[in-house]
């Protein structure tokens, strides 16, 4: 996945306001589509955390000269120069500041309340009945000014946070939720939507009527049939939620920025390899000018491209266990109290709508029929992974014993870089070694070679003029291979900033495609990569490089849609459990020959040469490598979010969510976690994301991903015509559809039949 590292990506959906499709959605912390939390040793980071009602990132048309936003929102004199309004265009980021924030969303606030008013009316007075027109494109139109500017918040809030920007943003949210919930609960509209439905609806594409069904459902779930006490419990609940969550995600923020390890003795920093020392001897250099990474000093984070080498390769098991207990505690104080709050805020609000928990409440928008058949598909892959596990730690345990490890077994700090001593062992090369020849643009390069042969897409950079919150920010244009039409856009901020910007990767939505509002679809990729160093280009790990297909898969079925209608485009009304379909296969092709080679993807930076084949080779046989731990791992960060949000109590005063982190891992992990532990403090997935006991769709979505790449496996990846044929149906279908028809009817019509997880287990080496 994604950034799979201790976190992981978060793909943000497009989703109105009134279509908002959990709790979460208005919880105030709409995450983009994130990696999964992933095996620390190959993987890295967490993602981000967006705005507070998983609002969608909408384009606006406006004339420069009426001043009006689309819709027919006209602005006042007074706003009209803020930049939060100047909607004609893709955001100006560069002018665009925390001051912006409270005059331009009251603004926006006033003008919706206002339109919307106008809408019910005319929805509860129509003689002729609801039409699609009549309330879905309507909705759009009055929607889409605040739900832009309040995206470009939040993305800010991701990718360039101040205390001057959390403040506004605080200030701002509570008012947000409420139109939101004002929206989701009209009865105006609500009784529109079912008039339309029980038309029949034979007027309408299927599309269109899934998203009829959809905005039913959603309403239903944001509380339209709740009354008097029970409506504003619901509705205050909905609130604290949203207040909760951006805190939490703030607190994991603070904690990894606010955490340092400067080491002056080159005993402390033996064995960390050339990039690693010289990131950390540029960090140590703000407050030692003269740091060197010859000869330090070096200050080490909790920040992927800083943690993650130095638990790799740091020989020190001191600095190694610090650093590990600083990780898997991070806002442990500060977010131990708010984790009960949230569960018990969502079990109250499932409860509510009728459910007997909030996992049952979360299942009505996923692939997954009932709880009960994701611990089927949890229960059937931990079989396979649990043995296979415990092999993996004993040949560690063993490999590490022999070459030099003294102690009676392992602990925490010790499993990756006895990991990597291993690997490095078993097939030949080093981590380091491979650096060199995955160079930020030569890997784009590939990426884009292997979009073209596959998808018949050209992806062209056109950074100039296009404003960006960062220098480091890179802006391209997708255009159809044969007619050259320009079909979408999107911004890569691509490496890590730790004073500002959440770790992890993401996509997530910058504007949907829409024929209403007559606009292409743009995305935000954001990664945090290894950053350029000592006048050399960004070198990735190869962790790295898969991070960046992942996202760039996220971006491929937003940016790809050929569903016109906003709700059902791109991203946009997949069931959850099924979103991570095209980003994980996107993976796959990083083990790809000709994508690695025919492109450049993988060349020496200052030779030119390619990647020798027999790393190449090595680097394909290590795929499978741990893929017990691995996946064992990420079953056990799934089956404790859904007993979180299924079968614990959160009244409960004499058992905590960490103990039953505990119990979950009695039977998920080799290794037992630390006494301490506060993982939980910093799981922002299911505490301030989507993912609420929706953890699971990543194994869930990764049979679908398996499985779809092995429909290029079968036709043989060497037969070109026939890749390309396959690839172009993957567009026509997964990438092409989105929410316009069910993700199962969407696979059927690019497999032929439904799908099976033998593929993932084979992948996995574990069948």
């Amino acid at each position: 996945s994604c950034s799979r590292g201790v976190f992981g990506c978060r793909a943000a959906f497009s989703m109105r306001l009134f279509l908002a499709p959990t709790l979460a959605a208005l919880a105030g912390s709409a995450h983009g589509l994130a990696h999964p939390l992933a095996t620390t040793h190959s993987k890295i980071g967490q993602s981000s955390l967006k705005l507070s009602t998983r609002l969608a990132r909408r384009a606006v048309s406006a004339s420069s000269h009426s001043k009006r936003l689309r819709g027919g929102m006209q602005m006042s004199t007074s706003t009209a120069e803020n930049p939060l309004l100047l909607q004609d265009d893709l955001p100006l980021f560069a002018e665009i500041s925390a001051e912006h924030v409270k005059p331009g969303m009251e603004e926006l606030l006033k003008q919706l309340e206002t339109n919307f008013g106008k809408l019910e009316e005319s929805l509860s007075s129509s003689e002729d009945g609801a039409t699609y027109a009549s309330v879905i494109e309507e909705m759009e139109k009055v929607e889409n000014p605040l739900e832009y500017a309040w995206g470009v918040v939040g993305h800010l809030m991701g990718v360039k946070n101040s205390d001057e920007l959390r403040e506004a943003h605080s200030a701002m949210q509570p008012q947000v939720v409420q139109v939101s919930t004002k929206l989701s609960q009209s009865p105006a509209v609500y009784k529109a939507l079912q008039t339309i439905a029980d038309s029949g609806m034979d007027d309408l594409d299927e599309a269109q009527q899934r998203i009829i069904a959809s905005a039913l459902k959603s309403m239903k779930l944001a509380g339209v049939g709740l009354q008097g006490e029970a409506k504003e419990k619901f509705n205050a609940n909905r609130l604290k939620l949203a207040e909760i969550s951006t805190k939490f995600s703030n607190n994991v923020l603070d904690a990894t920025k606010a955490f340092s390890l400067t080491l002056t003795d080159e005993a402390d920093v033996a064995g960390l390899p050339p990039s690693a020392l010289a990131l950390a001897a540029q960090r140590a250099s703000e407050e030692h000018p003269d740091a060197t990474p010859e000869k330090g000093p070096w200050k080490l984070g909790l920040d992927m491209p800083s943690y993650l080498p130095a638990m790799k390769f740091v020989k020190s098991r001191d600095v190694r266990e610090k650093l590990y207990r600083a990780f898997v505690t991070r806002a442990g104080e500060q977010n131990e109290p708010l984790i009960r709050s949230i569960l018990s805020l969502k079990q109250e609000q499932a409860a509510l709508l009728g459910f007997k928990t909030y996992a049952e409440l979360s299942i009505e928008r996923k692939m997954a029929e009932s709880v009960e058949a994701v611990d089927e598909l949890t229960s059937m892959l931990r079989e396979k992974a649990f043995p296979a596990a415990q092999k993996d730690l004993q040949e560690l345990e063993a490999f590490a014993k022999a070459n030099g490890f003294e102690g009676d077994s392992l602990s925490l700090w010790d499993v990756t870089f006895w990991s990597e001593r291993q690997s490095e062992a078993k097939f030949g090369f080093e981590e380091e070694e491979l650096r060199p020849y995955f160079a930020l643009p030569n890997v784009l390069n590939g990426l884009f070679g292997l979009c073209k042969r596959l998808f018949n897409v050209d992806i062209v950079e056109a950074s100039d003029g296009v404003p960006t919150w960062h220098p480091d920010v890179q802006f391209f244009k997708v255009l159809d291979g044969d007619t050259k039409e320009h079909m979408a856009s999107f911004y890569l901020d691509p490496y890590a900033r730790p004073e500002n910007k959440r770790g992890g990767a993401w996509m997530d939505v910058c504007v949907g495609k829409s024929s209403v509002l007559n606009r292409k679809p743009v995305a935000y990729l954001t990664c945090n990569g290894s950053p350029p160093v000592g006048g050399k280009p960004s070198l990735m790990t190869f962790s790295e490089v898969t991070t960046l297909f992942h996202e760039t898969g996220h971006g491929l079925q937003h940016m790809l849609t050929t569903v016109p209608h906003s709700p059902a485009a791109g991203i946009s009304g997949v069931e959850w459990d099924a979103v991570e379909l095209p980003s994980q296969f996107m993976e796959n092709w990083c083990y790809d020959e000709r994508t690695v080679y025919d492109a450049g993807l993988a060349k020496h930076y200052e030779t030119g040469e390619p990647l020798p084949r027999e790393l190449f080779n090595k680097l394909c046989e290590q795929k499978t490598y741990q893929a017990g731990l691995a996946m064992l791992r990420q079953l056990y960060f799934g089956a404790l979010d859904i007993e979180l949000h299924h079968r614990y109590d959160p009244s409960d005063a004499s058992r905590s969510p960490f103990d039953v982190q505990k119990e979950v891992a009695s039977s998920f992990s080799v290794i037992p976690p630390l006494p301490d532990d506060r993982f939980l403090c910093a799981f922002g997935h299911i505490f301030a994301g989507g993912y609420a006991a929706g953890y699971y769709s990543y194994k869930w979505a990764e049979v679908l991903s398996a499985d779809a790449f092995a429909a290029f496996e079968e036709v043989g990846l060497d037969n070109e015509e026939q890749v390309q044929e396959v690839g172009r149906r993957f567009r026509n279908t997964v990438l092409s559809l989105g929410g316009g028809k069910h993700p199962s009817e969407v696979f059927r019509e690019f497999r032929g039949r439904d799908p099976s997880p033998e593929p993932l287990l084979k992948h996995s080496g574990l069948l």
